[in-house]
């Protein structure tokens, strides 16, 4: 720092404190003045007051100022303190915001997780699924579908990959007359047109087409008892809905071609969602002991006495009403059924 530039700043600092210095310089001089006699005594007594009274101005003045810093500060603080509290409620809208965009994703992620299919493409759907599956898992209604169509492809690949293959059936109890009326009642109130095979379900109808699925179940068994672990549960509540599920797919379906079906890929949310819940109905069916069908040997084509035998080994007698013709339609159905076209009593998925 230059000469001039020290005292320009010893001279704002002497403006800056000007009370003090002259309180000092006062001071000093009258000490001196008295101690060599220049001036009166009584003078120099005079004049303490006067220094006293600058050096309490010049308190009294770096006190205010003091006070005015501390209130400048005080208001910097509380602003830079309402300035933290809009940036925190910022933060936490943001943050509302971020979870509000977060949970839209989701859901629209899981929107995109299915997809939908009508006709044709639900019939190559089902087909894809079949494909190299191990399992399938189906809860419905009297299980046509799966018992024309599902069960016999799924065993062909399986007997063909030597591969074992899991194949669980939850259907209406067909010892349940009241349930099988109700049923049938549901499809025909939602036929479509007068032409619609859904006029023409009874009761009777239903169960035959129940006891077929069993007995198609329990054939299929007997021929591959070490590749083929099937189980059948009962059901007592009606459903609109079918699922089918594959180790690719879960194919959501009801009643007529108009109805699209619900297809979820396996790795996505309500595809694992789904599979526990499938799991869980089946574990609060009425289980058909399907392993005492084993004791019961069925020909190709079982004769009336042998599926009479297998439904009370079961414990599913036939009805007392059944005749040699309801038997003989239960095998057809069973064993020699084709598939059918979309429609009907909600179990024919077959597109021709």
């Amino acid at each position: 720092m230059g000469f001039g530039a020290q005292i320009k700043a010893n001279l704002i600092w002497a403006k800056n404190n000007a009370e003090s210095v002259v309180a000092i310089v006062l001071a000093v001089t009258m000490s001196v003045l008295g101690i060599v006699d220049i001036i009166p005594a009584d003078l120099v007594g005079k004049v303490i007051p006067l220094t006293l009274g600058v050096v309490a101005f010049a308190m009294l003045r770096d006190r205010w100022r003091q006070e005015s810093v501390n209130e400048k500060i005080e208001q910097t603080v509380a602003g830079v303190a309402d300035t933290l509290h809009q940036l925190h409620e910022r933060l936490d809208r943001t943050a509302t915001i971020d979870e509000l965009l977060t949970s839209t994703q989701r859901t629209l992620d899981g929107l995109a997780a299915v997809r939908f299919a009508l006709g044709n493409e639900v019939s190559d759907v089902l087909a894809q699924a079949r494909t190299g599956t191990d399992r399938w898992i189906f809860k419905g209604g009297t299980g046509a579908h799966t018992r024309v169509v599902t069960l016999p492809d799924c065993v062909r690949q399986a007997l063909h990959d030597r591969r074992e293959l899991l194949v669980r059936m939850e259907i209406l109890d067909p010892t349940n007359v009241e349930l099988c009326d109700r049923y049938a009642a549901l499809y025909r109130s939602l036929a479509e047109g007068a032409e619609d095979d859904a006029r023409t379900w009874t009761g009777k109808g239903t169960q035959i087409e129940l006891y077929a699925t069993i007995l198609s179940a329990c054939w299929h068994k007997q021929r591959l008892p070490h590749l083929l672990d099937i189980e059948i549960g009962l059901t007592s509540s009606v459903s609109m809905f079918r699922w089918d599920l594959s180790s690719r797919y879960l194919i959501v379906t009801q009643r007529g071609p108009r109805f699209p079906a619900m297809i979820i890929e396996r790795g996505r949310p309500y595809y694992d969602s789904w599979s526990i819940e499938l799991r869980t109905s089946f574990a609060e069916s009425r289980r058909v002991p399907i392993d005492r069908a084993l004791t019961v040997q069925l020909a190709e084509q079982p004769g009336v006495a042998e599926v009479r035998e297998l439904f009370d080994a079961l414990e599913l007698s036939l009805p007392a009403d059944y005749d040699d013709a309801d038997v003989d339609d239960i095998v057809a159905k069973a064993l020699r059924d084709s598939a059918r076209p979309l429609r009907g009593a909600g179990d024919q998925l077959g597109v021709g």
